[in-house]
């Protein structure tokens, strides 16, 4: 029950952190706010883990890095692949196939559900699906290679899930150390290649710098808004990181990594009690069935 109710909050705590990281990148660009986040989490992660604690040891470093890489290329693909779109597909696909990698390898070493269990996990898929439909006027056949870039996306969301799962109960916070130290250099590490380039192409508007996801060279007065967003979803997504990390190590693998693709919620949730954005029908369907799949794996 524990396992089921962390997993689920962390779920949620994640979208929370999606939804403030899209707004940040709405003027300074996915890279330059995905590089500030990683910072700042990685800040938060060396405050608390003294308080938390955790054993250093060379299998929890190793894992720790190998998420962290991982964890850097799932969110390329993933923004790569909302950019070329459509979001009402590739979102929820990349969610599902993020939920079915972990699970597999759960039930493949050796785990087992109940009845009530196998069909709580069909209800959640479900609900993955629909809260992730992000509802497109005209939308296009999605092609190839967005595709190809969903699933990569959702494969290396659930390679992550797999890794930290498989970190020593004693290690603590020591693997997510060093999974923001590892995706805080990569990150940074291309948010300044981004601007060497930007800089040798010659000036450019906002606007254009914007619609290609890398957003202005220089940040003009608006933006430190955009940074004090970046940096709070840092802190948020640490915590998300934190309770996942609980979830795994008080249950299943198969449980945690269904309730956490349900991630979309959060952001659902956010963007209509504060942006007033229309929900659809279709996620309110989903959001309602997620909690009742919660519930029904709680009880399993």
């Amino acid at each position: 029950m524990l396992s089921a109710t962390l997993g689920l909050i962390g779920a949620i705590v994640y979208g929370g952190a999606d939804f403030l990281g899209g707004l940040a990148s709405r003027r300074l660009g996915a890279v330059r706010v995905t590089a500030l986040s990683a910072v700042s989490g990685l800040a938060l992660i060396a405050v608390a883990l003294p308080l938390i604690g955790g054993t250093f040891s060379a299998e929890a470093v190793r894992l720790g890095i190998l998420s962290g890489v991982t964890g850097a290329i799932a969110l390329s693909l993933l923004y790569g692949c909302l950019a070329i779109g459509p979001m009402s597909i590739l979102s929820p696909l990349t969610a599902v196939v993020s939920a079915l990698v972990p699970l597999t390898v759960g039930l493949a070493g050796g785990e087992r559900l109940s009845l009530v269990g196998w069909i709580a996990i069909g209800i959640a898929l479900v609900a993955v699906v629909l809260v992730g439909f992000v509802p497109e006027k005209g939308a296009a056949r999605p092609r190839l290679l967005g595709l190809a870039m969903a699933v990569g996306a959702g494969a290396m969301i659930g390679l992550f899930l797999v890794i930290i799962d498989r970190t020593p109960d004693d290690s603590g916070l020591v693997p997510l150390l060093l999974n923001r130290a590892t995706s805080a250099a990569i990150m940074v590490t291309a948010a300044a290649v981004l601007v060497v380039v930007t800089q040798l192409r010659g000036p450019r508007s906002p606007d254009a710098a914007a619609a290609d996801g890398h957003g202005p060279a220089v940040l003009p007065a608006w933006a430190e808004r955009a940074v004090l967003l970046a940096i709070a979803c840092g802190a948020v997504d640490a915590v998300a990181n934190v309770l996942l990390l609980l979830a795994l190590r008080a249950g299943e693998l198969t449980v945690v990594s269904v309730l956490t693709a349900l991630y979309p919620a959060g952001t659902v949730i956010l963007a209509a009690v504060l942006l007033r954005e229309r929900v659809a029908p279709v996620q309110v369907v989903g959001l309602v069935l997620a909690f009742v799949a919660a519930g029904m794996l709680a009880l399993a």
